[in-house]
């Protein structure tokens, strides 16, 4: 079962528990943020991946010094390669360095855990499986940012570990700004499949309906199709090797939105009339409307606003109701800075922000989400400082 952290994450930049040297294997997004994160924070990180540009950039990027032959043991080992080939370079660093704690990052546990538990024999108590739930749709060392983990949970999978590894796996969690959550290896892939797994496939698969859409068609696409197809543009190599590794869990998910999706297509299709036909009159159309369309539409929506409402806030548990301001933006530099600017002087504190551009207009939509109270009072303050207010 899921507990609530005991430790609260702390600055990522100022003083930290983990001691160096902390070697980190596997230089993409997930372990140069860590190493820079950590060399951030004066903490001493050796770097090694079997990718020589890879190395190289981070390197480059000050994530840390690349290993050799002869360099100070780690006392802390991260993994962070692809889930298909995480446990057999956790078991070879265990081998290597036998004072060592080792933990991985693969958003897969419960094949990971199991392979390492039945080869690791003893050593086992020194591996800690982890996962941040941290990522961008970019990946490799050049999406790297320092700032990835901070405010974002760190599942701890101690499985068969002991509590000091565990509790070196903690301190690196929150040293680099992030809330560890403990779990077990199933809870976790039950979880990630429904908030990570399914919806990267949900959203790629919509995007493949854009394939051959024309241009035309396109150029009307609003934020709703970008912000459902953000994730899309994620590495379908890392996502294969995730979605084969949690395909239990991921295969259920897709076939309760299968049976959605059917009950839904039925529902609606007896209203799929050709236009062209004769039959299609007002009275027809009325007629091909299937008596329980509204009610398939409205439910599948229904349900989809209250499972959205219960996403998490950003400053966790029940999401806080905020009022939306909205902003007329021109499309030139610093203009989104000055807004920013403006509001700051007013007192009020921006809790979300999004934008809305349309293709090929000069200006877009700022959406500011801020406390209900400060909605009307900022918006009469930005329309004195020339600002356009847009009030729907």
């Amino acid at each position: 079962m899921s507990s609530a952290p005991t430790t609260p994450p702390t600055n990522p930049h100022g003083t930290v528990a983990t001691q160096g040297p902390v070697l980190v294997v596997g230089t993409g997004l997930l372990g140069t943020s860590l190493a820079l994160a950590l060399s951030a924070s004066g903490v001493a990180v050796q770097l090694s991946d079997t990718s020589p540009t890879s190395l190289a950039l981070a390197r480059d990027m000050g994530a840390g010094r690349v290993r050799s032959d002869g360099d100070e043991a780690p006392q802390l080992v991260v993994v962070a390669t692809p889930p298909d080939v995480a446990a057999s370079v956790v078991l070879a660093q265990l081998s290597a360095f036998p004072e060592a704690v080792v933990t991985d990052v693969a958003s897969v546990k419960q094949r990971v855990v199991a392979e390492v538990r039945a080869h690791a024999g003893q050593e086992v108590r020194r591996y800690v499986g982890s996962h941040p739930m941290a990522g961008r749709e970019r990946s490799g060392a050049g999406a790297a940012d320092c700032d990835l983990f901070v405010g974002r949970p760190w599942v701890i999978v101690p499985d068969g570990a002991t509590p000091q590894a565990e509790l070196v796996v903690r301190n690196l969690a929150v040293d680099v700004g992030a809330t560890p959550l403990r779990m077990a290896a199933a809870e976790h892939d039950e979880a990630v499949a429904a908030v990570s797994h399914v919806p990267q496939l949900v959203s790629s698969l919509l995007a493949a309906r854009l394939e051959e859409l024309p241009e035309s068609a396109l150029a009307l696409a609003g934020q709703g199709l970008r912000d459902t197809t953000r994730i899309a543009a994620s590495d379908p190599r890392l996502w294969s090797a995730i979605l084969v590794g949690n395909a239990g869990p991921v295969v259920g998910l897709l076939r309760a939105l299968r049976e959605d999706l059917d009950t839904l297509i039925g529902g609606i299709a007896p209203a799929a009339v050709d236009p062209a036909s004769p039959d299609y009159t007002a009275a027809g159309r009325a007629q091909t409307i299937a008596p329980g369309a509204v009610g398939a539409i409205t439910d599948v929506m229904g349900r989809g606003n209250t499972g959205q409402a219960r996403i998490p806030g950003k400053h966790g548990g029940a999401p806080r109701r905020y009022a939306e301001v909205q902003v007329l933006v021109p499309d030139t530099a610093g203009s989104l800075g000055r807004l920013f600017s403006d509001v700051g002087a007013a007192g009020v504190n921006i809790e979300d922000f999004a934008m809305e551009h349309s293709a090929g207009q000069s200006a877009g939509i700022a959406m500011l989400s801020v406390s209900p109270a400060a909605a009307q009072p900022l918006e009469e303050t930005l329309e004195e400082g020339g600002w356009r207010v847009v009030r729907l």
